[in-house]
């Protein structure tokens, strides 16, 4: 996007809260804010910090005369924007309410997007009430939206690789970094074994539009109704992804009724509109139960290196939701029975002798 080309004012001393670690980036920072057009009234004196993100990303946030706008820092030697401008632009396209690119430097990574809300679904609930379910359904129809949008070629394709690399995240950060166990030959065969078959198993679905972090944390609450974020890593992939990724959350957890009654509403309406969710809901939750499995195996690697690379212990707090989400998912499937053995040996677990187990 073409930007002012009126010569940057000097820059204002940095605001509060707004810290700076390398000083030149300071400077390009603000040169480039300077040179944004005066008709937009932003007010520097305003300028605050919004969130930090899970990555190298952080938001600031800046008041204008439409309002509070949002300022993506992207370091662009850590961070691609080319992505999340592609998918904002195609979820705009497919009536999706997600910020808007307003000015994009791209050479710096520093990003200009309308303001969503400061309140995503998660911090707007009240965990001890009951579970909003008229906030799911507004979830699943925007997903439902999102993946009617979806033609092949676009966005990149969630293939054998990339979940291939996304579960060995759980041997390489998990496993061998923060819980300092060393799989012998047997126990890496086991682990080859089950992600051969997870893998399998889940990309023998379809494949759609799949924004790969669906959940109320990048979900924008506000009047103007639900929003979206956190989109960059959008690819084509199976469609039993986001839905796995909304009800068995990395951060809150729901009673399983709870998850199969959005799951069963949203199979209902996803059927309805044409998309490619089977006629079977068994078959369709087998393959949500086994996309969330695969999903998990990726966020305790995630997290694990979150803590012990990037020197952010928070996300290991929720380790044991995770972790139970991989241990309930292997005990319905006897397939899964080796890879239930290994992580409750890997994790210190004593199970009770005569551990049932369900489904074939």
């Amino acid at each position: 996007m073409s930007l002012s080309t009126q010569e940057p004012s000097n820059a204002p001393a940095p605001a509060p809260g707004v810290a700076w670690a390398d000083p030149q980036r300071q400077q390009q920072f603000h040169a480039w804010l300077s040179g944004l057009p005066v008709e937009w009234g932003l007010q520097q004196d305003t300028l605050r910090l919004a969130s930090a993100d899970a990555s190298f990303r952080r938001y600031l946030r800046i008041d204008s005369a439409r309002g509070s706008l949002v300022i993506m820092d992207a370091p662009p030697d850590k961070e691609d924007c080319k992505p999340f401008v592609q998918v904002a632009r195609l979820m705009q396209e497919g009536g999706l309410r997600v910020p808007e690119v307003m000015a994009w430097e791209e050479a710096n990574g520093f990003l200009l997007l309308t303001d969503l809300g400061a309140k995503t679904m998660l911090q707007s609930m009240d965990l001890q009430a009951a579970p909003p379910l008229d906030w799911y359904q507004q979830a699943t129809d925007m997903l439902i939206q999102w993946q009617l949008t979806s033609k092949p070629g676009v966005l990149p394709a969630y293939d054998a690789a990339l979940l291939r690399r996304e579960v060995e995240l759980y041997p390489q950060w998990y496993v061998a970094q923060h819980r300092q166990v060393t799989l012998d030959a047997k126990q890496r065969k086991t682990l080859d074994d089950a992600f051969d078959r997870i893998i399998q198993h889940n990309l023998s679905w379809p494949s759609v539009y799949v924004h790969r972090d669906f959940m109320p944390r990048n979900l924008m609450m506000s009047d103007a109704g639900m929003g979206l974020l956190d989109f960059q890593d959008a690819v084509y992939g199976p469609i039993t992804y986001d839905i796995a990724s909304l009800m068995r959350d990395a951060f809150l957890t729901w009673d399983e009724e709870f998850c199969l009654d959005v799951t069963i509403r949203y199979w209902q309406k996803a059927r309805k509109a044409g998309l490619p969710v089977g006629d079977d809901f068994g078959e369709f939750y087998q393959g949500v139960e086994w996309m969330g499995l695969q999903r998990h195996l990726k966020v305790a690697g995630i997290f694990s290196r979150l803590t012990l690379r990037d020197g952010k212990p928070q996300y290991l707090a929720d380790t044991p939701r995770f972790i139970h989400y991989i241990r309930s998912t292997c005990s319905r499937y006897m397939a899964l029975k080796p890879l239930l053995r290994l992580v409750e040996s890997i994790d210190g677990i004593e199970v009770p002798t005569g551990f049932a187990f369900g489904k074939v």
